[in-house]
């Protein structure tokens, strides 16, 4: 099979490999109908992710169809219709009856990272009875492909982890995909104002499309200034991260109200300085997390029901030949004005 394998920093390559096989009664093999590619990806690339070794198949999101299952899975069988999530969860360990299935001891984020991802015609996902979801019928599948990672972020680590309530004032620095998965799953909870904070205008024009009160270009490095304008001095209630450098989580920072919560959702490759210094009295939390995707199933309902329009973040279509083009798109997205790619086989 065809598959895009990571190399080593700066480098990727398509090249051949054996189909994956069934090596435990746990898995299941399945055949990729669409996937895309993830900001993690990039991260991968630049060497900011350590446990992900060269020759790995990158890749943790996806859409297919059940090729083969193990002897002990019950719920999935050749034939059907499934989004994998982008965490595999064994659903016994002591992280996953806590819910934290980001963290199981046996699964976690594996796919992509340290086992082989869907960026391939195949995939072999552990725990398949506890990672994937059935597609619903009629359910449109471009859609879904964002619920195998990029909605369940954007919502668990953001929405909820920012505690965004009715009312609230929250601001989002970062309108790439992440940031605005996020501003579709914060209007779950009606907040006053949804800031969106980025350097790339064709992004904020899409953010308020997508349902922003306000956008702030940060080109000319003054959007703490416009923030607390917009909020009276304030500040927000809830500042929510999704870049990851450190310049954003220190606006971040800067923007919080006394009493509010920084969520980051970014992933840092380098450190961030955390003021405290002027931060220590102001009664603020901080929340960090990987996705547990404990939300995907009543997600997979908001996007079947039409109540989020995932499939509008799709911004360019590649067939899986021309996976290399569409990972320069997607690396040129302030050029491009990329946003989610869909990579179909």
């Amino acid at each position: 099979m065809k598959a895009l394998v990571y190399n080593g920093p700066g480098k990727k390559a398509v090249e051949d490999r054996t189909k994956p096989e069934i090596s435990a009664p746990t898995d299941a093999i399945v055949k990729l109908l669409k996937t895309t590619i993830c900001g993690t990806d990039l991260h991968i690339l630049k060497g900011d992710v350590p446990t992900c070794t060269p020759g790995r198949i990158l890749g943790h999101e996806g859409v297919g169809v059940v090729d083969k299952v193990g002897n002990a899975v019950t719920a999935f069988k050749p034939g059907d219709h499934v989004v994998i999530s982008c965490i595999s969860s064994c659903g016994t360990c002591e992280y996953c009856r806590r819910g934290m299935y980001s963290h199981c001891v046996n699964g976690g984020w594996i796919l992509g990272n340290r086992i082989d991802g869907t960026q391939a015609e195949f995939v072999r996902t552990p725990f398949a009875d506890t990672s994937l979801y059935h597609v619903p019928a009629g359910a449109e599948e471009d859609a879904l492909v964002m619920l195998s990672d990029i909605l369940p972020t954007g919502f668990e680590c953001g929405v909820l982890n920012g505690k965004v309530q009715p009312g609230s004032t929250v601001a989002i620095v970062g309108a790439g995909p992440i940031g605005l998965a996020t501003l579709l799953t914060a209007q779950f909870y009606s907040p006053a104002e949804i800031i969106m904070i980025d350097i790339d205008d064709n992004r904020l024009e899409i953010s308020s499309r997508f349902g922003a009160t306000a956008v702030i270009n940060n080109k000319d490095g003054k959007a703490v200034d416009k923030v607390m304008e917009l909020t009276g001095g304030r500040g927000v209630d809830t500042a929510i991260e999704a870049v990851g450098v450190p310049a954003t989580f220190v606006t971040c920072q800067d923007i919080v109200a006394p009493g509010g919560v920084i969520a980051n959702v970014g992933v840092h490759g380098v450190k961030a300085d955390l003021h405290l210094e002027r931060l220590w009295d102001r009664n603020i939390s901080i929340t960090t997390r990987l996705v547990d995707t404990v939300t995907t199933p009543m997600l997979l309902k908001t996007v079947q029901s039409h109540k989020v329009d995932a499939k509008k973040l799709i911004t360019h279509r590649f067939k899986f030949d021309n996976i290399l083009d569409a990972y320069a798109t997607f690396g040129a997205a302030a050029d491009t004005h990329a946003l989610k790619v869909l990579i179909e086989y």
